[in-house]
């Protein structure tokens, strides 16, 4: 694990304000945070941080993927989130009252991320009430897509899941669609709570209905409204 730091430019600014927590700060407060910025390189497989480590930073994603994740007692793997690059992580910690982190943070492949210091953020909303409202607004919107994600996760079944999955990752224009997964099908699996198999079962069945062509970690999806169509037929029905 490397530190490196940013050198600064008006790109970088551009960059910091699409981030929903930098989104309402104003430029003496993104200078101030950026003074803390480190850019942090991580090989495949190398742990960002673990589950109970004191959490001190968070993060941003530029390159590669990371996913967050807990171990049972027996040493199964739970992954609760696959964070792309543009996404931060590891933000609400901060707001907790013994700060550490509830996952394992973990490369997939060779990723590179934008670090900031939590107790600078948190001095900086500790100064402006307003800024506190302009991020509470914020987080609430996440708040709602995290709720939504809960109830795809419990109350949908695993073709519903695993489809609306596929489908979000096709722009809104596409009506046919190729997605390259670069993360293992069982990272995929485990972030849906889908056993790799059933995955893989539900993969052959969409292909041979004709919705899907599968190679590798490839899916070319032949028309996207059918699939969409498909999706609503099969909410409700239990799977594991």
């Amino acid at each position: 694990m490397q530190y490196q730091p940013i050198p600064l430019s008006p790109i970088i600014d551009q960059e910091l304000r699409k981030l929903y927590l930098f989104a309402g700060l104003s430029e003496e407060q993104l200078a101030r945070m950026k003074q803390c910025m480190r850019l942090m390189q991580l090989e495949d497989g190398e742990y960002l941080f673990k589950h109970g480590q004191r959490a001190e930073r968070f993060f941003m994603l530029k390159e590669g993927y990371i996913k967050l994740l807990r171990l049972s007692m027996e040493g199964a793997e739970k992954v609760f989130e696959v964070v792309s690059p543009g996404q931060t992580f590891a933000e609400a910690m901060m707001f907790m009252p013994q700060s550490i982190y509830p996952v394992t943070a973990q490369a997939i492949n060779n990723s590179s991320l934008w670090c900031f210091d939590s107790n600078v953020f948190m001095d900086i909303l500790e100064d402006s009430s307003d800024t506190c409202f302009r991020l509470m607004f914020q987080m609430s919107k996440r708040l709602r897509m995290w709720i939504n994600e809960i109830d795809n996760l419990t109350l949908q079944n695993a073709t519903y899941r695993l489809v609306n999955y596929l489908l979000y990752q096709v722009p809104e224009d596409k009506n046919a669609y190729e997605i390259n997964f670069p993360i293992p099908k069982h990272v995929i699996a485990s972030r849906l709570s889908i056993k790799p198999e059933t995955l893989s079962r539900i993969l052959h069945c969409l292909g041979k209905e004709g919705f899907i062509s599968v190679k590798g970690r490839t899916v070319h999806i032949h028309n996207v409204d059918r699939l969409r169509l498909h999706s609503v037929g099969t909410n409700g029905v239990s799977e594991q």
